[in-house]
């Protein structure tokens, strides 16, 4: 048995006090931990490890194979030696393997049915780094609140959703999975997404249970390569990767999922300074831990463990409560508690939280609550839900370019062609983990369009070149089309009949997503070829781009007047994509991650630190030779139809201490002629500190609406928690010092003003 050395860290209080105080896991019934107080002391050992144990259902979607064969998994189940089932799905479905429990096991503790919905069950919502593009909380919570909807009258309890990874690599396929290269945003859109999952009450049909993951650093993985070895200090552990997980445990998160990469030496499935020290020990937090697919074997290869027996022993030892279909604690806890070499006590404390989280659910009440095959019939792709779709989905789209106010476009228009491989394309929208969307049953851009324009204006379409070819799904590699040009010819036609060419290009669905790390992130295959020559023949060409990560567009940016940037926005993709083309909704969206000039400056991010030699006319500082360090569309960018004007920044005094509060306040004025929302950020910088500042931190947006010409005051408030970080002294604390406070519409372009705070 490895030996660690323990350091705890003190409790660092929330910048999102408000937003995080919705009920939750951690608010304890003492009826309920009674009742659990007596099931425990009824238990054996080998029905306690049962209930640590979740198996996959009926079929394997998100690792390995399963080495189980039916009949084993079945008797476990009559045996009562399985906790939670994942892929289990359809409400009569979940009935007939709850019944197996039920009916057969001697304490009929009800099994917990988990399932990955990321952005939508049936219906399908933008990616999630799409979502956050809206900036919206109010959006998100919805979004999350129809999935929860849809995935409980499918019988299902628990979604191994909100991923609050920082993420700052484009080259990370899982990028698309999470809200950005920001703690802070991460933090309010996961609780968002939390409470949208969770609602009010556990114990309504309508809502599930949610899991913060991936715990943690798992969006830092070397080189943007998926599963890969984190490596960072303390400081940024603290100050960037942990902001959204305190923010989730505060908000009552049902459950945590410890992540597959190692930090320092150590996998986080192992690691019971994360798990033991941190979660549940700083931050007292009553949930619990489950691991990624099969991660608690993996400790095995990792070098960490000889084997399963020495495996399970470091994973409950650090504090991980259910192994996810890793077949490491069925074999190896039992003996471990036999033989003495772990307490007991571990197992008692690991069930006692899965048996909460299934008491919030009312499955002691009531095992089959979800499983109402009437009700799944009802709540499935129901209008309500298709309408929201398609209003977050525009809400999330960015308009990143717009010369010559060329968009929005005018229905008076002759003759409109749509080009390139992802414009009639019904799949893609629906990006990855989309759980279960029926295959080609997203609108279509083509779709949208011309449900948009009508007959009154000639619609050509052509496709030019395919994008990803062969078998497109989760597991298996996609093959990208490098050479086939055939359908050029056809596309460069189209284009010189139309006033304006719709170009849809970006990626295919199965380009992002988990294990689709990509060394290239420029238009894939034949793109920008087929990009360089419609727009020899037409220049007037409007760039819609679909994808799951930032792009290097630097080449298309140089060569087109308009460029939008709609991700994958589910179900309603095509319409909602129309409303923007045309003007019928102006777009507010902005970046929640930065757009690279090239992906050599990856990871990229706005919220650096300055280094001794930050910039210079000499060569002597930290840049580059062959390009500017600068993003081509930096964090928080996106423009509007309309223009916005930013006033001077009013401070209510020059400096506050204690427990005193700033405002600040600044004029914002709608100067175009359309009505537009903007979304006006609140930027820091601490300029000297005892560990090193980033150059700017968000930490605070709102969003305001006006009409053309109207005029609002905007006002924030900064108090010593708006202040805090992780300090030198190793505590979470505001320290006496300068500030720059900083407002604008974007992390480049902002106005500053500057104040003190003593403590």
């Amino acid at each position: 048995m490895k030996q660690f050395k323990i350091v705890l860290i003190a409790v660092f209080a929330p910048l999102f006090a408000s937003e995080a105080q919705t009920k939750g896991i951690n608010d304890l019934d003492p009826v309920v931990e009674h009742k659990i107080d007596s099931i425990l002391e009824l238990m054996t050992v080998k029905e306690k490890v049962g209930q640590m144990v979740q198996y996959n259902g009926s079929f394997d979607v998100t690792g390995a194979p399963s080495d189980i064969d039916s009949k084993t998994k079945l008797q476990k189940l009559k045996n009562g030696e399985v906790g939670s089932m994942l892929n289990v799905l359809t409400a009569e479905a979940t009935r007939e393997a709850q019944q197996v429990v039920m009916e057969n096991s001697r304490l009929k503790i009800p099994l917990l049915f988990g399932y990955d919905v990321i952005h939508g069950y049936k219906t399908m919502f933008p990616v999630p780094l799409g979502e956050s593009a809206s900036w919206d909380l109010d959006a998100m919570e919805l979004s999350a609140s129809i999935a929860a909807k849809e995935t409980a009258a499918a019988g299902v309890h628990w979604t191994f959703a909100p991923m609050i990874d920082v993420s700052r690599d484009a080259r990370w396929g899982r990028i698309m999975e999470g809200a950005g290269e920001d703690p802070y945003l991460n933090a309010v859109i996961g609780v968002a997404r939390i409470k949208g999952f969770q609602g009010s009450d556990l114990a309504d049909v309508a809502t599930i249970a949610a899991c913060a993951k991936h715990f943690a650093g798992y969006g830092f993985a070397e080189a943007g390569r998926d599963y890969n070895t984190v490596n960072v200090g303390t400081s940024e552990l603290q100050n960037a990767i942990l902001m959204p997980f305190k923010a989730a445990a505060e908000a009552g998160v049902a459950t945590f999922m410890n992540s597959f990469n190692e930090i320092d030496g150590v996998p986080s499935t192992a690691s019971t300074y994360l798990q033991r020290d941190i979660l549940k020990g700083v931050w007292d937090y009553k949930g619990f831990m489950v691991s990624d697919w099969g991660s608690i074997a993996e400790l095995i290869p990792h070098g960490y463990a000889e084997d399963k027996m020495q495996a399970g022993e470091l994973a409950v030892v650090a504090g991980s409560d259910m192994d996810m279909e890793g077949r490491v604690y069925e074999e190896a806890l039992e003996p471990l508690v036999n033989e003495n070499t772990i307490d007991e006590a571990l197992l008692d404390d690991a069930v006692r939280r899965i048996l909460r989280v299934k008491f919030h659910l009312g499955l002691f009440e009531d095992p089959y609550k979800y499983s109402d095959a009437q009700r799944e019939q009802e709540v499935l792709l129901a209008e309500a839900h298709l309408e929201a779709a398609r209003d977050i989905a525009r809400k999330s789209i960015v308009l990143l370019k717009n010369e010559n106010s060329v968009l929005p476009l005018s229905k008076a228009l002759e003759s409109i062609t749509v080009i390139g491989p992802l414009a009639d394309d019904k799949d893609s929208p629906l990006g990855n983990w989309r759980a279960q969307a029926d295959k080609n049953s997203a609108v279509s851009v083509l779709e949208g369009i011309q449900n948009a324009v009508g007959k009154e204006v000639q619609i050509n379409y052509a496709k030019g070149a395919d994008l990803g070819m062969g078998e497109r799904s989760f597991l298996m590699p996609l093959e990208i089309n490098d050479t086939d040009t055939s359908g050029f010819a056809k596309a460069i036609e189209a284009a010189k009949k139309s006033e304006v060419v719709v170009m849809v290009l970006g990626e295919d669905a199965f380009q992002t997503g988990e294990g689709r790390s990509q060394t290239g992130i420029q238009l894939r295959g034949v793109q920008q070829e087929l990009l360089d020559e419609v727009v020899k023949v037409n220049p007037n060409v409007v760039l819609v781009l679909m994808n799951g990560r930032p792009l290097d567009i630097s080449k298309p940016n140089e060569e087109v007047s308009a460029i939008v940037e709609t991700w994958f926005l589910g179900s309603q993709a095509g319409n909602a994509i129309a409303d923007v083309l045309f003007g019928a909704y102006n777009p507010s969206g902005k970046l929640p991650i930065s757009f690279p000039r090239n992906v050599g400056q990856e990871p990229l991010y706005y919220n650096q630190k300055n280094t001794g030699r930050p910039a210079s006319d000499m060569v002597t500082y930290s840049g580059y030779q062959d390009s500017s360090r600068e993003a081509l569309f930096p964090f928080g960018f996106g423009l509007s139809y309309t223009t916005f004007e930013y006033g001077a920044i009013s401070l209510s005094a020059s400096e506050f201490s204690g427990e005193e509060k700033l405002e600040v306040t600044i004029e914002l004025t709608n100067t175009g002629a359309v009505a537009g929302k903007e979304t006006v950020q609140l930027y820091l910088r601490d300029l000297v500190a005892s560990r090193t500042r980033p150059v700017k931190e968000l930490r605070d947006f709102k969003q305001v609406s006006l009409k053309p010409g109207e005029t609002k005051k905007v006002t924030f408030e900064i108090s010593a928690k708006t202040l805090e970080f992780y300090t030198a002294n190793n505590t979470w604390e505001a320290e006496s010092g300068s500030f720059k406070v900083m407002l604008g519409s974007n992390s480049r372009d902002l106005k500053e003003a500057s104040f003190q705070y003593k403590k």
